[in-house]
């Protein structure tokens, strides 16, 4: 049987989204899989959604992900979380960072930013995982590790040898930041193996 495993990312701009769905397919890859990716930017560069979906396994035919059909949702921002929680299968999983970036109707003071979203994810998914990424990603020596924090987690919960992770994390990363994204992609990691 071909089993594809479906993983939804979502996030702001400017989260390291799409760089953390290149290290999925990357290890897909290594793993000897097939791997389709697609990515919608949105408005990006303005903080607004961004939204890659990660498709592999033995044969791939389709990169997108279908309502109801992802197995993983990634959130890199809470709010992006529930906005994209239909997206999610009955027992799927979440991971879902916990700092709060308000969307412009919210920062204009149009809207207020909505509470429960934790609870209201919960009630929705067999495992959700909240962390504090970002306070994570500090601690490891930068906050742009956030997406590397994130990945380290999904990596310990994916069943894909955690050398292979850190391959595709070494050689999607800038050349620069290889060892700092390692230090925080093994905080991620050791979140979920040494709790």
């Amino acid at each position: 049987m071909n089993k594809i495993t479906n993983i939804l990312l979502v996030g702001v701009g400017g989260q390291g989204t799409i760089l953390a769905s290149r290290v999925i397919g990357n290890a897909a890859i290594k793993s000897g899989m097939d791997v389709k990716i697609s990515e919608i930017h949105g408005m990006a560069q303005r903080g607004g959604s961004v939204v890659t979906h990660v498709r592999f396994g033995e044969k791939v035919h389709a990169p997108t992900i279908e309502p109801g059909t992802a197995d993983i949702l990634l959130a890199f921002e809470k709010l992006e979380a529930l906005r994209w929680i239909h997206y999610l299968r009955p027992g799927g999983n979440v991971i879902v960072n916990t700092r709060e970036i308000y969307p412009l109707p919210v920062l204009a003071g149009g809207e207020e930013y909505p509470g429960g979203i934790i609870e209201s994810i919960s009630g929705k998914a067999e495992d959700v995982t909240t962390v504090d990424a970002f306070s994570l990603a500090v601690k490891s020596g930068s906050e742009k590790t956030l997406n590397t924090v994130l990945l380290g987690i999904l990596a310990a919960k994916s069943g894909l040898d955690e050398r292979i992770w850190k391959e595709a994390v070494s050689e999607t990363v800038p050349k620069k930041t290889i060892a700092i994204n390692l230090t925080a992609f093994e905080t991620g990691f050791n979140l979920v193996t040494n709790p």
